[in-house]
């Protein structure tokens, strides 16, 4: 008579999964993907707006999706993203409770306090809770003026807290936010770095004279590109305020490709400054990625004054892993700023100087910088040190480490 081991059961927490276009969508869908290999991994996500096609709960990939009958409103309305919050934890709280017993429960934040969901889950049961920080919650709402009820900013500041200093493990995507995480009370042992990653092998250098860049004609203009959310967090109104000074540059094109809270009041600010060389594209599908990216002759990454550590950028793997330069416009000490200065694949200027980035963009059009050099420094930095198997493998030793100690 054959006897099968169990194999150890993971539940898994966030709001959003793919097909979702969010960063930690993606980035949870290739975690969870590895970790079946071994495990037997349950997702539970929340409902997505405009795909009411999408199936309550499926296999995907060897990982098990159940999707939540949360509400999916517009995000750029503060109340209405509230409300998706709300019903997402109300009815995950449900859907894990019909899970029977995991052997660990991992959560992103995405809601920011999914973690006291997750630990009412893990601590009855006697199992581990593992969470990975993506930002940092309230202050990031905070420093951008999203958040200033000070009873909601300490009732959210004291439930962040409470999760944070009973997990078991924390993982931080950036050094200075494992700073932020303990000084918020996270215990220094049990907060881990591993970066957000790219998959070095799909995201590859194309020739800017691509299909994807001819048919929208950008081959021929010099490019600079922001691909990725247009919310709060971008400092994109310094992208647009650039694009002012540099009028002379006629060959110049700024497509912002993505979606996000800010995106009508940047187009109304682009309209308004008469920034002309500004457009606004949709998401690329991933498979498009490599060309999309490699159309740029640079890309932007801005991130708004006061959030060194509270949030990092991770669409900036992706660009590198498509060789191209980037200009940032962040503090020095953020993670970002510091990775760009280390590798030497851009140039970083201070947030909110419109007219140093358009300086940037002047050197780099005029050839004063060495894009092919800083691409090629950037390819190399994220294939090393920013490739997913190389995270992944480190998740997997965090996992297996986790669950050894039962």
């Amino acid at each position: 008579m054959t006897t099968t081991t169990r194999r150890p059961r993971i539940l898994v927490l966030n709001q959003y999964y793919k097909p979702g276009v969010e960063a930690t969508a993606n980035l949870l869908a290739d975690l969870c993907e590895s970790l079946a290999a071994d495990f037997d991994v349950t997702v539970v996500t929340g409902k997505l707006q405009g795909r009411d096609d999408l199936p309550s709960r499926e296999l995907v990939n060897g990982v098990r999706v159940l999707r939540t009958r949360s509400t999916a409103f517009d995000r750029t309305k503060l109340h209405l993203r509230a409300l998706n919050y709300i019903t997402y934890l109300a009815d995950s709280f449900v859907r894990a409770q019909s899970q029977g017993r995991p052997d660990l429960v991992l959560c992103m934040t995405d809601p920011p306090i999914v973690g006291d969901l997750a630990l009412a889950i893990a601590r009855p049961r006697g199992v581990p809770l593992l969470v990975i920080s993506e930002d940092v919650f309230p202050e990031i709402a905070t420093e951008l003026g999203r958040l200033t009820n000070p009873v909601a900013v300490r009732l959210l500041r004291s439930l962040v807290g409470f999760y944070l200093r009973r997990a078991d493990h924390v993982v931080a995507i950036g050094e200075r936010m494992r700073e932020r995480l303990i000084a918020k009370g996270a215990p220094p042992d049990r907060v881990t770095v591993i970066p957000n990653w790219v998959d070095t092998t799909a995201i590859t250098p194309q020739s800017k004279d691509n299909e994807w860049s001819r048919s929208l004609g950008l081959d021929d203009r010099f490019v600079v590109m922001h691909s990725g959310n247009v919310g709060h967090a971008q400092n994109l109104d310094a992208l647009i305020h650039a694009t002012t000074y540099v009028r002379d540059l006629d060959d110049l094109t700024v497509p912002i490709i993505g979606f996000g809270a800010r995106h009508r009041e940047m187009q109304r600010l682009a309209a308004q400054l008469e920034a002309d060389n500004v457009r606004f594209l949709e998401y690329q599908p991933r498979e498009r990625l490599s060309e999309s990216l490699s159309s740029a002759d640079v890309h932007y990454v801005g991130l708004a004054r006061g959030l060194a550590g509270f949030v990092v950028p991770s669409r900036l793997y992706g660009i590198l892993s498509a060789g191209r330069p980037v200009i940032v416009a962040a503090e020095s000490d953020s993670e970002t700023a510091q990775l760009v200065q280390e590798v030497g694949c851009g140039v970083v200027v201070p947030p909110d100087r419109p007219d140093l980035i358009a300086a940037a963009i002047r050197d780099a059009r005029d050839r004063t910088l060495d894009l092919e050099a800083m691409g090629a420094a950037g390819r190399e930095y994220v294939v090393r040190e920013g490739d997913r198997l190389v995270a992944l493998g480190r998740y997997r030793e965090l996992v297996g480490s986790l669950l050894g100690k039962q």
